[in-house]
């Protein structure tokens, strides 16, 4: 009958991965059956205990303990086994690049490479943010690989990272390239002029090899997390990062990948990316692309897809967008025609937000009251609480003349958007009424028009004569409505009112040189990428207590 034995170390510490390797060492000793090696949390615990590893004993292991359990034919095993502990870890150390001096703490690390410019943060996630913020206050950028951070903890490093014009990549940060050097489970792959940011790590990892097998190569791929495009996040590092590709002069071409991204964070990202002055490949898995292209955006159908346009867009001169108003009034359109004003919203809600209309792709846009603007509003004058009891707008124009004037009073309202459509049983000549109207709006207000006319020269109304009329009157006239959508996105360019993110140092061009906290087949990658790196012996505070690790910073903070 199998015999079990157990050890438990008080307050010893080992990544994730040395445990790994140990568990996997003891149970390929003779005699044994199985072998469990964990620190000795609640969910590791229970895991041992579904592998029925979870003996008695092991119940006074606390969380900062080591745990090793060992089931084995004979007690003479078992024994033999748990004997063997420290010789194997002792020959992994010697056998490890790291088995040399190791400082305990950041300043100790920096003493030892004072070129380091990053950390990269792999310890228990209750640990995390505190490790992060160390390096942040030794002005490091942190690769934060390690998961279970709160997102309160997200934000405060994030913010103070900004502030610092440093990066904070993650929290469950799984992918980076930094000048060549790739971090965490990046990939190898040759320099180039591609740059991305993505909250996918796996995302990263497919466009940047897919770049890779096309024949080109990556400058920087910067990851953010997966959280960092919630709103409660606000894409913090997702725009620092746009900025410095923006600004970096290796880099030619921008790719933004991520899965769906907020409302508010996706129109904050593409106000900058249309206006960063290169081109940018977006690519949200699952959200809607409102074009092909827009300006200097190109709209992916997929990663493979996403590498290809960005390895096309290489070939070529960077396109080069007007600069955005940066207007915090709002975009009011008031539409007769359904279809136009759905292909409006699809068009429009990746940039602006909020957006409100009568006609909603999705819930978070609908429009309580359609008499009633709200921030950009798009509506359809054709629904039926307009038309009941009184002609369609495409035949009468008064409830629309009305709707402008109301906007006109409306402090917030920065441009008014109409479709014209004419043709058969439309109203006869639409410009005679509506022209005069927005030239005595633009003369007492100063506010813009914008009108989309769609017809035919051979139509009743004659579409030059209508154009003509309505520029006279000093509105901006297209006949195509993606050729209006760009217009306007030049003007309000993204949230309106959004913070404007100043651009992150990040320090991307620099050789590359870190500290490495947490696992050790990070720092051993580092090197065998030929960076510099130095392996910090980080510990858990006060042997993982974290009511006297508590006491313990405050004290710190006492006495600096």
């Amino acid at each position: 009958m199998p015999v079990t034995r157990t050890e438990i170390r008080p307050g010893a510490y080992y990544d994730s991965i040395v445990l790994m390797q140990l568990q996997r060492a003891l149970a390929g000793l003779p005699g044994v059956v199985d072998a469990g090696v964990v620190m000795a949390t609640p969910a590791n615990c229970s895991l041992l205990g579904e592998g029925g590893l979870y003996p008695e004993e092991a119940e006074a292991a606390k969380s900062d303990d080591l745990l090793i359990v060992v089931r084995a034919e004979t007690d003479q095993a078992a024994g033999d086994a748990i004997g063997r502990v420290d010789e194997l870890l002792a020959a992994r150390r010697s056998a490890s690049p790291t088995s040399g001096y190791r400082p305990h703490t950041i300043a100790g690390g920096l003493d030892a490479l004072p070129e380091a410019r990053w950390l990269l943060v792999s310890v228990p996630g209750r640990f995390a943010a505190g490790v992060s913020r160390q390096g942040l206050e030794q002005g490091l950028n942190v690769f934060l690989y390690s998961d279970n951070v709160p997102i309160e903890d997200e934000l405060s490093l994030k913010e103070t990272a900004r502030g610092k014009g440093l990066f904070v990549m993650g929290p469950d940060c799984g992918t980076a390239i930094v000048n060549g050097v790739g971090l965490g489970f990046a990939n190898r792959v040759r320099k180039g002029p591609v740059g991305l940011v993505g909250a996918s790590g796996t995302g990263l990892q497919a466009v940047t090899s897919a770049v890779h097998k096309l024949g080109s190569g990556v400058s920087h791929a910067i990851g953010t997390g997966g959280r960092d495009l919630k709103a409660e996040i606000g894409g913090i590092t997702a725009l620092q990062g746009l900025h410095a590709l923006a600004a970096d002069p290796e880099t030619d071409v921008i790719v933004l990948i991520s899965k769906p991204p907020d409302p508010q964070v996706a129109a904050a990202l593409l106000g900058v990316a249309q206006t960063c002055g290169k081109p940018v490949i977006v690519h949200f898995t699952g959200y809607p692309a409102p074009a092909y292209r827009l300006g200097n955006l190109h709209f992916a159908l997929n990663l493979q897809d996403a590498a290809r346009l960005a390895v096309e867009q290489t070939g070529g001169q960077p396109v080069m967008a007007s600069a955005a108003s940066g207007s915090d009034r709002f975009l009011r359109g008031l539409f007769s025609g359904g279809t136009l004003a759905v292909e409006a919203v699809l068009a429009l809600q990746n940039f602006l937000y909020p957006l409100y209309t009568n006609v909603p792709v999705s819930d978070h846009q609908r429009l309580e009251n359609p008499l009633q603007s709200r921030a950009h509003t798009i509506v359809d004058l054709g629904e039926d609480v307009f038309t009941q009891g009184r002609l369609h707008p495409m035949m009468d124009n008064d409830l629309r003349l009305r709707r402008m004037r109301q906007e006109a009073e409306d402090p917030e309202t920065g441009l008014i958007w109409l479709d014209v459509v004419l043709g058969e049983g439309a109203h006869p000549d639409p410009a005679a009424e509506l022209a005069p109207v927005i030239a005595e709006i633009r003369e007492a207000t100063g506010i813009e028009f914008a009108v989309l006319i769609i017809g035919t020269e051979d139509d009743p109304q004659g579409i030059d004569r209508q154009a003509e009329a309505f520029r006279e009157a000093g509105a901006e006239v297209f006949t195509v409505l993606q050729d209006a959508v760009e217009d306007l996105l030049v003007r309000f360019g993204g949230a309106a009112g959004s913070p404007v993110h100043p651009p992150a140092g990040g320090d991307l061009g620099a050789p590359f040189a870190a500290l490495n906290a947490g696992l050790e087949s990070f720092y051993d990658s580092l090197l065998g990428q030929g960076a510099q790196a130095v392996q910090l012996d980080w510990k858990p505070p006060a042997g993982g207590n974290e009511k006297l690790a508590g006491i313990l910073a405050n004290l710190n903070k006492l006495h600096n």
